[in-house]
């Protein structure tokens, strides 16, 4: 048997200026993705070993991630897609294929560019072969997504920690499939909401342990919560179940109706609750201890946001408040400054306000060098490495700011520790992510303070200023559309 796996993976903000094309994602095919540590490793190896371990061989084409941004340049759309098909088209004889696709790509000319790469997959191997793919829960489910395969299995958990385990989804549906004991027929139901659930809090921890608790392997195959990416404009933006019953479509439906129905029931207690820019240094600067993390959900990168925001430094250094440390500002000049002068160096540093109209005023500061490191990686979803090129860390009036040359956010402590900055002796630490930071920050944390900022992740879901999605969606609706 010959399994084949690819991936092209990212998100795309309708609302971000940062510019994605070819250049702007990671490529590795074939050996090269086995062996290269990146932000994909971890699903292009645990492949690998469950299908030697089914008997199979592993097949490895085009591997490909690019961090989130504004939507992809079509005719580079188009080229990366082309390479992944013919990467399955030069496959002698293929008896699955297996994709991990984020579920949110749009291109500028493209918005359903996962269903158009489904489409040219199943173009490519005909009706008879499964095609299975493992996808992030901020997507935007479309019919032809659901049409082009015969399993989408979107992970759990956000943060993102169980991508191995929809792989084995894939695995283990995908051979009762082959072997002529499963036909998946799917589900789905909108929730009509747009929004963010975090899985670690209640009542989606609950909620989530339940999806998996329904999965019984015979009458119910696989249950998604979709939960939709807000800040890509779409027909499809929004919230969605999805459920693969086997050969039994009313019960799929029921099931997905019966859930969606539970999502808007506690739409309003399952949304986070962000805390102004003076509130949440209020509380840090009445803490007997730290470090109090702080959440610059807005200007995160891992949503498409530039990552150079300066509102809550710029709070910090009129209030004189020191101690508090700073990541990762995304800025690949200032790095390359920083290594001119080396460590110990100092430098007049222009922080931040650069890369969009989200990024707010430059911070002008007098630093010094406290570390350089070279093509340096963190810890991304508890299990795999994100890069962050090359990094310094920089000292002034008080503060400390960790600047990358790469834009990604913050997932890990170690963007601080990697450069030999004690961030659990800090009073606070401020981190540009939304919510994939928890995992590593949660055993240090003395408590953490979810921020709003303005932002190309601006949490105000019912002004969020659509112009392609046009139905009625709570918040800005209060009743539930039929």
């Amino acid at each position: 048997m010959n399994f084949f796996f690819a991936a092209l993976v990212t998100e795309s903000n309708s609302f971000s200026n940062i510019p994605t094309s070819r250049r702007s994602f990671v490529r590795h095919s074939g050996r090269e993705a086995l062996e290269s540590d990146f932000l994909l490793s971890d699903s292009v190896r645990h492949f690998a070993r469950r299908a030697s371990e089914s008997g199979a061989t592993p097949i490895i084409g085009l591997c490909a991630y690019a961090t989130p941004g504004a939507p992809v340049v079509h005719a580079d759309y188009l080229a990366l897609r082309d390479e992944l098909l013919a990467d399955l088209r030069s496959c002698r004889s293929v008896d699955a294929v297996f994709l991990h696709l984020h579920g949110a790509m749009v291109s500028d000319a493209c918005l359903d560019c996962e269903g158009d790469i489904l489409g040219g997959v199943r173009a490519i191997v005909g009706p008879g072969i499964p095609v299975l793919v493992v996808l992030d829960p901020h997507a935007h489910l479309t019919d032809d997504m659901v049409r082009h395969a015969d399993l989408l299995s979107f992970m759990k958990e956000y943060p993102h920690t169980d991508g191995a385990e929809r792989i084995d989804d894939l695995f283990r549906i995908g051979q009762a499939i082959r072997q002529g004991r499963a036909r998946p027929v799917a589900a789905v139901a909108d929730c009509s909401i747009v929004g963010i659930w975090p899985t670690q809090v209640q009542p989606l921890r609950a909620f989530t342990d339940r999806l998996t608790a329904l999965e019984d392997g015979k009458k119910i195959l696989s249950v998604s919560f979709v939960h939709g990416f807000p800040w890509g404009d779409t027909p499809r933006t929004g919230s969605r179940m999805l459920v693969y019953a086997d050969a039994d479509l009313g019960a799929a439906q029921s099931l997905a109706s019966s859930l969606a129905a539970e999502v808007w029931d506690m739409r309003r207690n399952s949304q986070p609750q962000l805390l102004s820019v003076d509130a949440a240094i209020d509380i840090v600067a009445e803490a007997d201890s730290g470090p109090i993390v702080l959440a610059d959900v807005a200007d995160n990168a891992g949503g498409g946001a530039p990552a150079d925001s300066t509102y809550i430094l710029r709070e910090f250094l009129a209030r004189g408040m020191t101690d508090v440390a700073f990541a990762l500002f995304y800025d690949p000049l200032l790095v390359d400054f920083c290594r001119q002068v080396g460590v110990g160096g100092r430098l007049q540093a222009r922080v931040g306000g650069k890369l969009s109209a989200f990024s707010g005023q430059p911070v002008d500061l007098d630093v010094e060098v406290k570390g350089l490191a070279e093509d340096a990686t963190q810890i991304a979803f508890g299990r795999t490495t994100d890069l962050l090129g090359n990094t310094a860390w920089i000292h002034g009036r008080g503060v400390d700011l960790i600047v990358s040359s790469r834009r990604t956010q913050c997932f890990d402590p170690a963007v601080f520790s990697h450069l030999g900055l004690d961030c659990a002796a800090r009073r606070a630490l401020v981190v540009k992510s939304t919510n994939h930071f928890q995992l590593g920050f949660a055993p240090i944390a003395k408590r953490t303070l979810l921020v709003a900022t303005p932002g190309a992740l601006n949490m105000d879901f019912a002004h969020l200023p659509y112009r392609v999605f046009d139905k009625p969606y709570w918040p800005r609706t209060e009743g539930r559309p039929e």
